[in-house]
């Protein structure tokens, strides 16, 4: 009989590597998904997931879908009696936390009867920010790996039920979930984080965007260039991308003016930032969080939940 290993589950190819490299013992899961954007559908290891991912990828963000690499990954997961435990490897921000809860939904899905472990990074005692888990060295990701979580069965529950929320149209079901507790210690600042992506009842911009003009608004910004590196520095629990923040900057192109030494906010922008122009209906924008259109709802600040767009 062939004795049991451990099954790593983590966020990206970059960090597949590092732990390799360290030699940690077991087999490797990589998870190339993006599933904090686009529509998604309850039931993960399925074709009519797999279509609606491909069909998003390519007509938003021209991305070719490598189905057959997505499911020669999850088909490590129709053999869960290989293996022992199985570690997650996600970080603090709402990307990783989306495909976090999916991971466990999917786990759950497939009947997983064995200790699941997590690996979370975020922050690191002595060092200012929020670390992403490549970031960390050596030493610091073997404390993390030492150090592993498991989770609990309430903890499993809570993942399946934001999934299923996210799946679902009515996103404020979330609200409920940001003060239970469980040993997701950044699942709190992810759902908040989420609920203020929709378009907010005085500008009409999600969180995100209205942080992009502010950031020009208040720093000295030479290029498109320059400002990308702001917003990936400054996006707080997001944890998104070049392509999702560039797609940001170029929706917002009304609102700034790029010189060939700065770019600055325009006179519109100016009006957004204060609050004294809604631009909800000046965007044109069909983008789905899971289950739900995003500008199909509001987000309003002072009561702080969504409301149905009139």
């Amino acid at each position: 009989m062939s004795l049991k290993t451990t099954l790593h589950i983590t966020n990206g190819s970059s960090l597949t590597e590092r732990l390799k490299v360290l030699q940690l013992n077991g087999e490797f899961l990589t998870w190339h998904e993006m599933l904090c954007e686009g529509p998604t559908i309850l039931n993960i290891d399925s074709d009519e997931f797999i279509n609606t991912r491909e069909t998003f990828l390519g007509q938003f963000y021209n991305l070719e879908y490598k189905r057959n690499e997505f499911k020669s990954e999850l088909n490590k997961l129709n053999h869960l009696e290989q293996y022992d435990e199985i570690i997650l490897w996600f970080e603090y921000d709402l990307f990783c936390h989306i495909n976090l809860i999916a991971v466990v939904s999917l786990l759950l899905q497939k009947g997983v009867g064995i200790p699941i472990k997590l690996v979370c990074s975020g922050r690191i005692n002595g060092e200012k920010g929020l670390k992403g888990l490549p970031e960390l060295n050596s030493h610091q990701l073997k404390k993390h790996y030492k150090e592993r979580i498991t989770l609990k069965q309430s903890d499993l529950e809570l993942a399946q039920k934001c999934w299923g929320i996210y799946n679902s149209e009515n996103h404020n079901d979330f609200k409920p979930l940001i003060v239970t507790s469980s040993s997701f210690e950044y699942l709190t600042n992810c759902l908040k984080a989420h609920l203020k992506r929709f378009p907010d009842t005085r500008s009409g911009l999600g969180t995100l965007e209205f942080n992009i003009l502010k950031l020009i608004k208040t720093n000295n910004i030479k290029s498109l260039h320059h400002l990308l590196g702001y917003a990936l520095n400054y996006q707080g629990y997001y944890g998104f991308g070049d392509i999702q923040l560039k797609r940001l900057m170029e929706r917002l192109s009304d609102f700034y003016t790029v010189y060939d030494d700065k770019v600055v906010v325009n006179r519109e922008g100016d009006l957004v930032l204060l609050h004294l122009k809604n631009v909800h209906d000046e965007i044109e924008n069909n983008m789905s969080y899971g289950g739900v259109l995003k500008y199909d709802y509001v987000f309003n600040k002072k009561e702080n939940k969504l409301f149905k767009t009139v």
